[in-house]
């Protein structure tokens, strides 16, 4: 899985007057219709085992709930760099995911892959749309998951309030290492520079590498062990710098991710 030369154009829009070009993407105020697709894209064994030991999965016969994430990241990417895409891909912000499992993947199983993007909405801080994906086993939809996305700049800066009870506390405690993000990117294909190293992360802003949100939630299902068929949902709600000591803490179908008292990282529901 190489995601080298998609982050090359993906960092095309960052270089002064290539926007103007045909090919980059960065242009326009509406989502075209963008769509890209793989069939029969088998998990390879050896890449599978490797993402289970950085993502804390136990072994088994099944897919990890979050592992047919990383077989579509490519997709995710020749979408967010078609050059009709209205926003350079580095820059976008993760704000929110949703898988739904609709049964036990096997570990071997081919999949048909199906990636397309919503259209473009007003987001409190910005403008958000969302990269859906569909997994199919033949004609069986196995798998979906629901990826938003923020364009930061131009929203009213009013978020609600988190609605219900607060997020459990956490009653058990994650070392990360500052590695992290290279151990992640390297099973993952998400190499954006933010998570690679601190000198990196400067340049856009932050004073360390950032862990990978999507590792964050597959280190939370390693931890809940959720059912074969459910649906995981989470928001992204703070960058955890690296290396960080983190506090998980799950009651019922709530969970949560936390440094200190008032720092939430991550808040998820998962449901049968």
């Amino acid at each position: 899985m190489n995601t080298a030369a998609l982050y090359a154009r993906a960092a095309l829009p960052l270089v002064p007057g290539a926007s103007l070009l045909p090919f980059v993407a960065g242009r326009g105020d509406e989502m075209p219709d963008i769509e890209r697709a793989r069939e029969a894209v088998r998990p390879d064994a050896a890449h599978v085992e490797a993402y289970r030991r950085v993502c804390g999965f136990a072994a088994g016969d099944a897919l990890p709930a979050t592992y047919p994430h990383v077989l579509a990241f490519p997709l995710h990417l020749e979408v967010m760099t078609d050059g009709r895409f209205p926003f350079g891909a580095v820059g976008l912000v993760h704000v929110a995911n949703r898988i739904t499992a609709h049964r036990a993947i096997g570990a071997d199983e081919p999949l048909n892959l199906r990636v397309h993007a919503t259209a473009i909405e007003p987001h409190p801080r910005g403008r958000a749309f969302s990269l859906v994906t569909e997994a199919r086993a033949g004609d069986e939809l196995v798998w979906e998951e629901r990826s938003t996305m923020l364009r930061r700049g131009g929203g009213s800066g009013a978020c609600d309030a988190d609605a219900g009870p607060p997020p459990p506390d956490g009653d058990e405690e994650w070392e990360l290492a500052g590695d992290l993000g290279r151990r992640y990117a390297s099973v993952s294909g998400d190499r954006n520079p933010i998570h690679l190293h601190p000198l990196s992360a400067r340049v856009f802003g932050f004073p360390r590498a950032i862990a990978h949100g999507m590792w964050t939630k597959a280190r939370c299902l390693a931890a809940l062990e959720p059912p074969d068929a459910c649906t995981v949902e989470v928001a992204f709600r703070k960058p955890i710098l690296l290396p960080a000591r983190v506090r998980f803490g799950a009651e019922g179908e709530r969970f949560a991710v936390r440094t200190g008292q008032d720092a939430l990282h991550l808040t998820g529901t998962v449901t049968r």
